[in-house]
């Protein structure tokens, strides 16, 4: 799930591979001029999907020229993102 508090998006409860598909959806329907934070902090649980998420939300802001950062990202995913040497490109801020 995905709501907005002003400039951010914030994803709640578990980015796996069995949501990812309908997080992404979401992303894509909110990204616009006034977002500029994907914030992390309510999630639950993580696998490399998340991963794959934050790395698509950053391209598609990117595509909209956007300027997009991540914040509060599990402990887990930053794990797996050093695991598939993403890591420099999931540059975040602090929550």
């Amino acid at each position: 799930m995905i709501s907005q508090e002003g400039e951010r998006l914030l994803l709640k409860g578990q980015v796996t591979l069995g949501t990812v598909a309908a997080l992404l959806t979401q992303v894509r329907a909110r990204l616009a001029p006034g977002v500029a934070m994907l914030d992390f902090k309510d999630v639950t649980e993580v696998d490399s999907a998340a991963v794959a998420l934050a790395l698509e939300c950053l391209r598609e802001a990117k595509q909209r020229e956007l300027a997009l950062t991540l914040a509060n990202l599990p402990a887990a995913m930053q794990d797996l993102a050093e695991l598939y040497a993403v890591s420099e490109l999931l540059q975040t801020q602090a929550g």
